[in-house]
């Protein structure tokens, strides 16, 4: 049995060929995944839909902004890759060691891209954490025999990037998960461990941590210390005569069942004489010592300068 269908159905089909047909001529370059988590390595996988102005695409090339680094680009088959490398404006951290260059541009040529067919393009990525709550615009140029489509508009802040004729793509960078790093020494449990980023030429820097108690004793933390500090204090912040004051204390008690906090405002912990500034997005090694856990190697990430919580912690309302 032939199926004929009726004037409206016909009619509603060349209108939805017709607006399809549109969108795919405006179809910008994007991204699959609009987010990544900021300190991981992402699968970027860049959306090509179709030629410069019904050419096919010949090269496609990608500008990486600051603060994404470890850049590793996947081979295409028929593609010729390259991989172009630079100085960063200032030097990024790649676990726990300072990186001062890296990949600056990726560039696919030689291709054959039809402006009819669809493409993908990947490469592997680290956002800093610095870039946690951003939106990153990453800078794409489509090559073509005698035209180009430059995908390089960025948004000013508070503006919309659909209101842009050839947007960059984007994607949002979202924090890690705090606390994912647990420290345990006998039943202590140590967890959320931070510090501060410090200013060039600074002398001393703080240091953040929750401790649980799920033993059945008191214990108490009597001492801390880092390679990057020629010795580590305990210190608390108190009102005293209506003025905020700092001073050291000789240890810091906890109870069975109890959690302290040491947080900006109020006890903490003091790296003394660092040997160089610390910086954001950094991990960095310390050991805490308690009376009768004993000790436990810890490790610190590094928040930007004056954050009041630890890279990806979030506020509670």
């Amino acid at each position: 049995m032939l199926f004929k269908p009726s004037f409206a159905a016909s009619t509603a089909l060349a209108v939805i060929g017709a607006s399809l047909l549109g969108s795919g001529a405006q179809a910008h370059v994007t991204f699959e995944k609009s987010e990544a988590t900021a300190g991981a390595a992402q699968k970027m996988t860049l959306r090509v839909p179709h030629g410069c102005a019904g050419q096919p695409t010949n090269a496609v090339r990608v500008t990486i902004p600051e603060g994404v680094i470890d850049i590793k680009p996947m081979p295409k088959a028929g593609w010729r890759l390259t991989a172009a490398t630079g100085p960063y404006a200032r030097p990024q951290h790649l676990f726990g060691k300072p990186v001062a260059e890296g990949v600056k541009e990726i560039l696919w040529s030689g291709g054959d891209l039809a402006d009819a067919f669809y493409d993908e393009f990947v490469f592997q990525a680290r956002f800093s954490p610095e870039l946690a709550g951003r939106t990153v615009a990453i800078p794409v140029v489509q090559e073509c025999a005698t035209a180009k489509e430059q995908w390089t508009e960025i948004a000013a802040p508070g503006a919309n990037a659909h209101d842009l004729k050839s947007p960059a793509p984007t994607v949002k960078i979202t924090a890690s998960q705090a606390g994912q790093a647990v420290f345990r020494a006998g039943p202590l449990i140590v967890e959320n461990v931070w510090a501060r980023a410090t200013p060039t030429g600074a002398k001393i820097g703080g240091g953040y941590l929750t401790v649980k108690n799920n033993g059945k004793e008191p214990d108490r933390l009597v001492g801390f210390s880092s390679p990057l500090a020629d010795h580590g204090e305990l210190h608390e912040m108190a009102m005293t005569d209506g003025v905020m004051k700092m001073r050291e204390v000789r240890g810091i008690d906890i109870a069975p069942g109890e959690t302290i906090s040491l947080k900006p405002g109020g006890l903490h912990l003091m790296f003394v004489d660092i040997k160089r500034a610390l910086t954001s997005g950094e991990t960095i090694k310390g050991r805490l010592v308690f009376e009768k856990a004993g000790p436990v190697d810890v490790e610190f990430s590094v928040a930007p300068i004056g954050a009041s919580r630890a890279p990806g912690e979030h506020s509670h309302h």
